[in-house]
């Protein structure tokens, strides 16, 4: 894989990553909610004028643009198991930010995660 195709694919999954934790962030200034029909417009706009939820969905936008690029240069089968950095990257961004717990048993998974996509990407 030369530098700019794992650079466009790295970008990739951190754009993603990125989009999720934005996301989880603009869901977490709403508040809960509930879809029901009576409630499509209020509910609609709170999320369309939350400005995480807005750059969250950017970021989706621009990550697919990104990956589209990549996967002009790397084969699918090695990128799109790349994703699954985005996995670690948000458990551990979730961990200090949103302050969800990190017990052993997701700790132990990440580190499966990582000899994985270090095989893959030596494949």
């Amino acid at each position: 894989m030369t530098l700019v195709a794992f650079a466009l694919v790295l970008t990739g999954v951190l754009l993603n990553a990125a989009a999720q934790l934005l996301l989880k962030a603009g869901t977490n200034a709403i508040g809960h909610f509930d879809f029901a029909f009576a409630n499509i417009i209020p509910i609609g706009l709170k999320v369309a004028g939350q400005p995480t939820i807005v750059a969250g969905l950017a970021c989706y936008v621009v990550s697919v643009v990104v990956w589209i690029m990549a996967l002009s240069r790397v084969p699918v089968s090695i990128a799109y198991p790349m994703l699954s950095i985005g996995y670690v990257i948000n458990a551990l961004i979730a961990h200090y930010w949103f302050g969800e717990i990190l017990v052993m048993q997701k700790a132990l998974g990440i580190g499966f995660i990582i000899i994985g996509v270090i095989l893959v990407a030596n494949s």
